[in-house]
């Protein structure tokens, strides 16, 4: 078990995402109760302890888990941690990770997302980026968003949301 400071530096953490979440929620229009179960979680115990052994070490000091643009690379050793995240993205729908169907044989096929978790999911990352000090969502979504597996009408509403304009004409 990890000492109380990483403990209480992740409460804290999470209260503050939450909070910014709940913030830039209301902002695109989303409900109370909506915002107010958004990452519960967290708190559980799939979530907590292998959130808080990778986020902070034995002293509580926090880990620098993140590269520049903000995507954190989980390795092999990490195990806890995956399954915690696979959890965490299997019971939030408003995560686009939610989302794909993995046929048999291992094809991966995006499902559209209601609209509801796609704001949500906006949400979610402004408020991340808030919590962090990193709040140009923007420009995470151009260093991340080719890594995201989504259904192309989900792409155009989040990319529409952040303001992204996509050149798809083609020239004749």
């Amino acid at each position: 078990m990890r000492p109380l400071a990483g403990h209480l530096r992740y409460l804290w953490y999470v209260m503050v995402h939450k909070w910014f979440v709940f913030v830039e929620g209301r902002k695109l229009g989303l409900g109370l109760w909506q915002l107010a179960i958004h990452d519960l979680s967290k708190f559980g115990p799939s979530e907590w302890g292998p959130y808080v052994t990778f986020f902070y070490d034995p002293s509580g000091r926090p880990v620098q888990r993140r590269d520049g643009t903000g995507y954190y690379h989980v390795a092999d050793e990490k195990a806890a941690f995956s399954a915690a995240w696979n959890h965490h993205v299997r019971v939030n729908p408003h995560h686009w990770q939610a989302w794909l169907l993995v046929k048999d044989g291992g094809a991966v096929v995006p499902l559209r997302m209601p609209r509801k978790f796609v704001l949500e999911m906006v949400a979610d990352w402004r408020g991340a980026g808030r919590a962090q000090g990193t709040p140009d969502t923007v420009k995470w979504y151009a260093a991340n968003g080719g890594k995201m597996v989504l259904h192309e009408e989900t792409r155009r509403e989040v990319e529409a949301l952040l303001g992204v304009v996509r050149n798809d004409a083609v020239s004749v």
